[in-house]
């Protein structure tokens, strides 16, 4: 062949392979799970630089590592999952270095670790080596091995081998983002099925008493929280009040919100099955076995229980590790509901019962730590004493019109401030 032939057929093959590159370019730009995009990468840089096998390895923050995410080639299933040091063997430096590097003969390399080839029983000759850069930011490297028909590469291959390695950065980077927002929106979802299921554990409406006038509420922090409450009437002249507060929060914490309120209900309807006579203290057992069954050392629950006779004005009640309830006394006298025992989920240990006799124009109060916890801009708590002041100042006036009027003064306290814990109050009037 004479020299103008062989520029010929250079120039033929030039062409030939830079069209080959944009057929590729334009194959991974298309939107497409991760792993289906890098094995594609993987095939196209051996299709492209006529090479026995290619990798592909992702640079992880999380540990400072390379990681195979595929390897093609007759040993690509043994090495797919090996994760490499930076700076360890050539991958490992051109990572490091972010460099590339052409090597005809890897075994005369010093940065080469021929521990792979013993592993795969693989003979790596000659390598090309590249990293994927997007922005500055080490997305991985890339690499093929060993150019057919016993040839090696050359610069020419090298050029077009960075060339699509930067096309390649592009890609993963924007798949990457495609899974996360997939995800997003799954988790989306999946937090919009899980609040409807927990405002459907939330009563539709309250009671209406003859003898008390009752206004709760809760306000989530985030689509779904730890906090709830609830009214049973246990029989005609029975009726249970309580309000829960779960430690954490989202997802895990509104699964033991589902847990409380089943627990409860099958031991209501154990009860009414067997004719039995309701026992507020053997409630509060039965839930906190069922809690400590069923939760981690790291999560428990909070609650207040009150149990109103109708016929005798008695509240029974259990702080279980609760903040403090508060009786306010038309005389403007406070009591604070405190008897119980320690929260719920914990320790198998005794609960006690505390009795006290309610009187026309007691107010009792109820609230998660969302209130008297809730911030403001400067750093500051709302704080028990604010709201036991404004209760003292607005005694007379119906149950809603107190419950507003807290949550009122709570939003006018923290002035727009992102709240990140669930409030919930809950107002009992005796009529």
């Amino acid at each position: 062949m004479t020299g103008k032939e062989k520029d010929v057929t250079d120039v033929y093959d030039l062409v030939k392979e830079l069209n080959y590159l944009h057929e590729i370019s334009q194959r991974i730009s298309e939107k497409k799970e991760l792993h289906v995009l890098l094995n594609e990468i993987m095939e196209s840089c051996k299709e492209l630089m006529n090479a026995e096998a290619s990798s592909l390895m992702i640079y992880s923050e999380n540990d400072d590592k390379l990681h195979f995410q595929v390897a093609t080639g007759e040993k690509g299933e043994v090495v797919k999952n090996i994760a490499v040091n930076m700076g360890e063997g050539i991958a490992g430096w051109v990572a490091q270095h972010r460099e590339p590097l052409l090597i005809e003969d890897c075994y005369k390399d010093p940065r080469f670790n021929p521990e792979y080839d013993r592993k795969t029983n693989f003979r790596t000759k000659s390598m090309i080596c590249v990293p994927m850069i997007r922005k500055d930011r080490l997305v991985g490297i890339i690499q093929v091995i060993n150019k057919r028909n016993d040839k090696i590469f050359t610069e020419r291959d090298l050029g077009i081998f960075l060339t699509l390695a930067s096309q390649c950065a592009i890609s993963i980077e924007n798949a990457r983002l495609t899974e996360i927002q997939i995800q997003q929106k799954a988790m989306e979802r999946e937090l919009n099925i899980a609040r409807e299921i927990q405002l459907n554990l939330l009563p539709s409406k309250l009671p209406v008493f003859s003898d008390l006038d009752v206004a709760f509420r809760l306000e989530s922090a985030k689509k779904v929280g730890g906090d709830y409450f609830n009214i049973y009437e246990i029989n005609d002249n029975e009726t249970l009040f309580f309000i829960c507060d779960v430690s954490g929060k989202s997802v895990s914490a509104a699964l033991i919100v589902s847990t409380i309120c089943s627990s409860i209900l099958t031991y209501l309807k154990m009860i009414a099955l067997n004719k039995e006579k309701f026992s507020l203290l053997e409630l509060i057992k039965s839930l906190n076995r069922v809690l400590i069954e069923l939760t981690t050392d790291e999560k428990f629950v909070t609650g207040w229980f009150g149990l109103y006779s109708h016929d005798t004005h008695r509240l029974s009640s259990i702080n279980a590790g609760h903040n403090t309830i508060f009786l306010f006394r038309k005389d403007h006298e406070m009591i604070s509901l405190t008897q119980g025992g320690i929260f719920l989920g914990s320790l198998d240990l005794e609960y006690s019962v505390e009795e006290t006799t309610l009187e026309k124009d007691d107010i009792v109060v109820c609230y998660t730590d969302g209130v008297p916890e809730a911030l403001n801009a400067s750093g500051e708590f709302y704080t028990e004493e604010r709201l036991i002041e404004y209760v003292k100042n607005n005694i007379g006036i119906d149950s809603e019109s107190i419950l507003k009027g807290i949550y009122d003064d709570v939003s006018k306290f923290v002035n727009g401030f992102e709240q990140s814990d669930d409030i919930t109050c809950g107002v009992i009037t005796v009529l």
